[in-house]
């Protein structure tokens, strides 16, 4: 069984930046191909970025494209999502999973962009 536990989220003004942490344990056979989604309130959860192969391919949602960045710790089972400009639309509950999602759903780490 695989667990995904996320961290790293919290409260920041607007143009603020945060770094989340996916830490996968159990029987994961690699994080080659991992990504991080959101969910605002009242929302459908979203895909946010794409890693493949290790993080030769990332893929971004438009709405973060070029503040976002996904990548992976090679000597762990940890994928990153730096998080830069932050705005008030980027609130919400940040997990991670394959895409498509294969894995039980962590708990998320939330994230609140205000003033």
């Amino acid at each position: 069984q695989v667990q995904l536990v996320e961290s790293g989220g919290g409260l920041v003004q607007p143009g603020g930046s945060l770094r989340l942490s996916c830490a996968a344990s159990g029987n994961i056979v690699s994080i080659n191909n991992m990504a991080w989604y959101r969910q605002a309130p009242g929302k459908q959860r979203e895909l946010v970025a794409e890693m493949r192969n290790g993080g030769d391919t990332t893929t971004y949602a438009d709405s973060v494209k070029g503040r976002f960045t996904i990548s992976r710790d090679h000597a762990k089972t940890t994928v990153y999502l730096e998080m830069n400009s932050l705005k008030p639309d980027d609130t919400a509950v940040y997990y991670c999973n394959t895409h498509p999602p294969y894995y039980t759903w962590g708990q998320g780490t939330q994230v609140t962009v205000s003033s």
